[in-house]
């Protein structure tokens, strides 16, 4: 079994506590159709085990079979320089049939990010930033997307709610 490379570091993006028993890392890619799927799973794991867990994303954009994952996840990266990283992640996954630039800049606006952010985030300001989610996880076994690691061990197991909170139950002890 895979496991995480990298601990939880400062740029990562983060939702819940620091000391939460379990941590639920995943590497998406904003234009991947299962990653859309999994946004309502994680979501709804959430909501059950509210400060048991903490949800990490890292950028893994496929940019072959998704040519626009990588603006996308620059975009979010601008979104989150607000404080809007998560705000942006929603809107960039409800919107997945439309992420071609002209779509992104108006996501942009809709978050209230300035032209110039928007414009430097298409033009690869983020690109470091998101190749070192990427690298990190090649380093981890990723080679899909979504891809999860609970408490740092790869999980391919169901990713339904009541599989995947299954396992994040397990895992707390």
């Amino acid at each position: 079994m895979a496991a995480l490379t990298r601990d939880i570091e400062p740029q990562d993006h983060v939702k819940g506590v620091d000391d939460a028993p379990v941590t639920l890392v995943e590497y998406g890619d904003f234009e991947c159709p299962y990653c859309g799927e999994t946004v309502g799973v994680i979501d709804g794991v959430q909501l059950l085990m509210g400060e048991r867990l903490r949800y990490v994303f890292r950028h893994f954009p496929l940019i072959e079979p998704h040519p626009h994952a990588l603006h996308a996840a620059g975009l979010s990266e601008a979104a989150s320089e607000a404080d809007k990283f998560w705000d942006a992640h929603r809107i960039l996954y409800d919107n997945q049939h439309a992420l071609d630039d002209r779509s992104l800049r108006n996501y942009g606006r809709r978050l209230g990010l300035a032209a110039d952010a928007i414009e430097a985030a298409l033009a690869g300001r983020y690109a470091k930033r998101i190749d070192l989610d990427f690298q990190s996880g090649i380093e981890s076994g990723v080679n899909a997307t979504p891809t999860l690691f609970i408490n740092g061990q790869r999980y391919d197991g169901r990713r339904d709610v009541r599989g995947l909170h299954a396992a994040l139950l397990a895992a707390a002890g």
